[in-house]
């Protein structure tokens, strides 16, 4: 990975308006795919809704008495009928709610997405585009976008430079389109969709080029 990526920018129609070039060390030192599937694991898992729950058989209704007595009937000896051998009785091992989340160290959960981002430039699947201003909540101009991009219906993180509540209201009734500005993207995000679009500003947010601009000048 010591070649630079070089990547073209669209615009709003499609065409090529430029390059954009970068080291791929920018983002990840390399990708290890370990740490990219624990991390999407653990996202995973955060999210699951641990509700489940049967009875026990302390909380089935019924007496606490046998349901008759121990010897003299020639029959086997039987409990209450809360008994979980009995049709209507609690579990043995009754389900509880659960919570399955679990953390990861945040350095690594930080790389697994500089890592996911990587990846998408390396497997042609990512998108940059010269930018996207939305004057107010309207789906035509985003849905022609991703159409002259030719990635209409298909999955797409869209990525911004910052908060856009146009972008995302007009982006919401397209299934297949997630938005998500650049500093809230993670590993999950990026590798959920098959496709990433992403503007010139959000690129260079996440490549720190802002940052060094500033401090130039």
């Amino acid at each position: 990975m010591a070649e630079k990526i070089s990547i073209p920018v669209r615009d709003s129609a499609g065409g090529e308006v430029g390059t954009y070039e970068f080291d791929p060390a920018e983002l990840a030192p390399g990708i290890n795919k370990q740490l990219l599937h624990d991390v999407v694991v653990m996202y995973e898992a955060n999210r699951r809704v641990g509700t489940m729950q049967s009875r026990s058989r302390g909380m089935v209704k019924g007496s606490n008495k046998k349901m008759y007595k121990q010897k003299g009937t020639g029959r086997a000896r039987m409990g209450n009928k809360r008994t979980p051998i009995r049709r209507g009785g609690g579990h043995s091992f009754a389900k509880t709610p659960r919570d399955f989340g679990y953390s990861m160290p945040k350095k690594a959960v930080r790389l697994a997405t500089r890592m996911a981002l990587l990846s998408k430039f390396l497997d042609d699947q990512a998108v940059v585009i010269d930018g996207l201003a939305v004057d107010g909540p309207r789906t035509k101009p985003v849905a022609d976008l991703f159409k002259a991009i030719g990635l209409y219906g298909q999955g797409c993180t869209l990525a911004v430079a910052g908060h856009d509540a146009n972008v995302w209201k007009s982006a919401r009734n397209l299934a297949t389109v997630m938005v998500s500005p650049a500093s809230d993207l993670n590993a999950y995000t990026v590798l959920h969709q098959r496709h990433l679009v992403i503007t010139r500003d959000a690129l260079d947010v996440l490549l720190g080029r802002n940052q060094k601009a500033e401090a130039a000048a």
